[in-house]
């Protein structure tokens, strides 16, 4: 045990290293979900009106609204961003030194996930401290309550950037392809508007659609833990969705059939 301890502190410590010398990940981590919460929130705060539904008790302001769908936000940036650095490490190399260790592969994969998991963790909590300060109903008992959500979230999210970058080989193409991954599963969801807000309008697809995005799991999972509640529908789907994707980005980068014996062979 003492070798996989070892190597899991390795690992975490250094993608927080990595992580600590980027400043500017950090940075846009907060600015990007503030300033939805500030403009995108505040043009909108008297047109919409979300009525009461779980987990709230009584009618609500449309940033309390969107905050745990901003929260959601800033967890799927970084589990994109964690795959991104795992692409560079591929075409550099060093992801390829790193399997050869003589520890499993899932164990080394999944050190790599959790350590941007809980990076998406403190960022998400960075942002909360943001909310309070700009005078949303931010609690401490919501927050810590949401910690387990967070990072279970940040596995979900990570696991699908990690599960893409199987299949997309070089950096810049994984880079537009965030964006076809990113925006379709925030807008596709409940981050913005309930979904029987779409079927008043009309768009009765789109809250199917929303219905069965895992986002949308995630973003009521957060939301419920926010408020001191729990859903275990959600929770079930953001813990099966991370562990399906995980198998099977485990499974991509197996040497023999997955994305590094294809690169070998056609070196």
């Amino acid at each position: 045990m003492t070798r996989y301890a070892i190597a899991l502190g390795a690992l975490l410590r250094q993608d927080c290293t990595r992580f600590l010398r980027q400043r500017s990940r950090l940075l846009s981590a907060l600015v990007r979900p503030t300033l939805w919460l500030v403009v995108f929130a505040a043009g909108f705060q008297n047109a919409l009106g979300v009525s009461i539904q779980p987990p709230y008790l009584t009618y609500i302001t449309y940033d309390v609204y969107i905050l745990p769908g901003l929260l959601g936000m800033v967890l799927l940036f970084q589990g994109m961003q964690s795959s991104l650095a795992l692409v560079f490490d591929r075409e550099a190399g060093l992801l390829r030194l790193l399997l050869t260790a003589p520890l499993p592969r899932w164990f080394l994969l999944f050190g790599k996930l959790l350590a941007g998991a809980l990076l998406g963790v403190g960022q998400s909590l960075a942002f909360l401290a943001v909310a309070w300060a700009l005078g949303l109903p931010v609690t401490l008992a919501g927050a810590l309550a949401a910690l387990a959500p967070m990072l279970l979230g940040g596995l979900m999210t990570g696991a699908v950037g990690l599960l893409l970058s199987v299949t997309v080989r070089r950096m810049e193409n994984f880079a537009g392809t965030m964006n076809f991954v990113i925006f379709p599963a925030f807008f596709f969801s409940t981050a913005m508007f309930p979904l029987w807000r779409f079927r008043e309008s009309g768009a009765a697809w789109v809250a199917v659609v929303a219905s069965v995005n895992p986002f949308t799991a995630l973003v009521e999972l957060l939301r419920f833990a926010l408020e001191g509640a729990f859903n275990p529908r959600a929770c079930a789907i953001v813990a099966g969705v991370a562990l399906v994707a995980f198998l099977a980005a485990v499974r991509g980068y197996d040497p023999q059939a997955g994305v590094l014996g294809r690169q070998r062979g056609g070196e």
